[in-house]
């Protein structure tokens, strides 16, 4: 069994920061890209970025340049720091994570955390 845990997030006004923690554990082989996405009710689940196991980032380019995730491979953790933050990005924010377990090695599967909530009031 492979669990995702979040941790973070919160309420902050426009302009500030707040930064997003993910660790996975359980039942893993190989954890390959990591991710966070974000949702609001009504509207479809959007990417804001991704980190490869070798650390390259992808980002959504709303968040670019105010975004940075980022991974310790030794914790199974990925990161997000959230600077200069707007009111369009409130949403629920969930971790993913591309995962291989030990009884299907060859076979990688996506695992999502259960969410936390980002609010940024004006």
């Amino acid at each position: 069994q492979v669990q995702l845990v979040e941790s973070g997030g919160g309420s902050v006004q426009a302009g500030g920061s707040l930064s997003l923690s993910c660790a996975a554990s359980g039942s893993i082989f190989a954890l390959n890209t990591m991710g966070w996405y974000r949702q609001v009710p009504g509207k479809q689940r959007e990417l804001v970025a991704t980190i490869t196991s070798g650390g390259s980032p992808n980002y959504a380019d709303s968040v670019k340049g105010r975004f940075t995730i980022s991974r310790t491979n030794a914790l199974n953790t990925v990161y997000l720091q959230m600077n200069s933050l707007k009111p369009e990005d409130t949403a629920v924010y969930l971790c993913s994570a591309m995962i291989t377990t030990p009884t299907t090695p060859l076979f990688e599967s996506t695992y999502w955390g259960q969410g936390t909530q980002v609010t940024v009031s004006s």
